[in-house]
């Protein structure tokens, strides 16, 4: 039976992926469980919820009585998206890094650079995306917060050199070491249907050194070997126009627009826009302005494609890339 699950429980399982802490995802789960549709095509999934709140719980009971434990990298959201680079030593991470923000991260020849995640903001017109670089996934060993960060990215970046022969078995390992730890590097993001435990998340494979004369052959070789789809990039680092388009590419894959707004008899400045999803309302802006505009919203005036000059619309309006909003309580 379907479970046909609604938007708003979408919604709040979206909030529980971003949970960083015992103490959120316990809030994330009892939401989930209040909003979920009660029945028979549910009841697996209620009882997964079940579980994971019980085990949600006894993490934070644990956390409480525990002695303290050691630095735990923790990295607050930022931006309009949280973009995580993966990947085997010295496949690029650090350099693409460098060059799409304004961030200094040790880059050399040499292998395991890096050591600590490292974040930094990427501006792309206007909007601000986190990157967060990581220490290097080798066969065998991952970070153990590194599996937590991913689940949690609203991108993930596998980063693949390019010009190396052992690139293509190095990266499937990196795609091994996930599946072992039930995430899937796919093309979108989500709980699997018949496991709640598992989740894909939403990758793009980025070829680095993307100039090799034998880099044909190494995707093809890669691809071929792949478990499931996931979209793929060369991009040359050296090169300003390769390095954009990797920047916009990252953008588009969050599967966010940029939208202004203005106060009522202010003028308007296209500067510092918000972000909301793809398909986003007027209500989803006020909620990313406050929550308390949001609740006290009446309607709004839009600027932007399929609209009139100032037209006024209800908090259910579908917004588009650029429009320029006047928010009314």
């Amino acid at each position: 039976m379907p479970a046909n699950l609604t938007h708003v429980y979408r919604k709040a399982e979206e909030e529980y992926r971003h949970a960083q802490t015992p103490a959120e995802q316990v809030a994330c789960l009892e939401n989930m469980l209040a909003v979920i549709p009660k029945h028979k095509g549910t009841e697996h999934l209620q009882a997964d919820l079940r579980t994971r709140l019980k085990e949600a719980r006894a993490e934070v009971q644990s956390e409480k009585t525990s002695a303290a434990k050691g630095r735990s990298f923790r990295i607050p959201r930022q931006g309009a998206g949280t973009v995580v680079l993966i990947g085997a030593p010295n496949s690029g991470r650090s350099r693409i890094v460098a060059e799409l923000t304004n961030a200094e991260p040790e880059v050399a020849v040499y292998p395991f650079t890096t050591r600590e995640p490292f974040p930094a903001m990427m501006p792309c017109d206007g909007a601000l995306v986190q990157l967060i670089d990581t220490p290097p996934v080798a066969d065998g060993h991952v970070e153990p917060y590194l599996v937590n960060y991913v689940r949690s990215a609203d991108l993930v970046l596998l980063c693949v050199d390019g010009s190396s022969d052992d690139a293509p078995d190095e990266t499937l390992a990196v795609l091994r070491q996930f599946e072992m730890r039930k995430t899937l590097l796919s093309d979108s993001t989500g709980f699997d249907e018949n496991d709640f435990s598992t989740l894909h998340v939403r990758t793009l494979l980025v070829m680095t050194r993307g100039e090799d004369p034998d880099l044909a052959a190494r995707i093809e070789l890669l691809c071929e070997s792949l478990p499931r789809d996931v979209p793929l990039l060369p991009v040359e680092l050296t090169e300003a126009a390769s390095c954009e388009t990797l920047r916009q590419r990252i953008f588009a894959e969050l599967g966010v627009i940029r939208v202004y707004t203005k106060a009522p008899g202010k003028p308007a400045v296209y500067e510092e826009p918000f972000t909301v999803p793809r398909g986003g309302t007027v209500e989803d802006l006020a909620l990313c302005v406050h929550r308390e505009l949001a609740e006290k919203l009446k309607f709004a005036r839009v600027w932007g494609e399929g609209v009139h000059d100032g037209q006024s619309v209800g908090r259910d309006h579908l917004l588009t890339e650029g429009d320029m909003v006047e928010l009314h309580t």
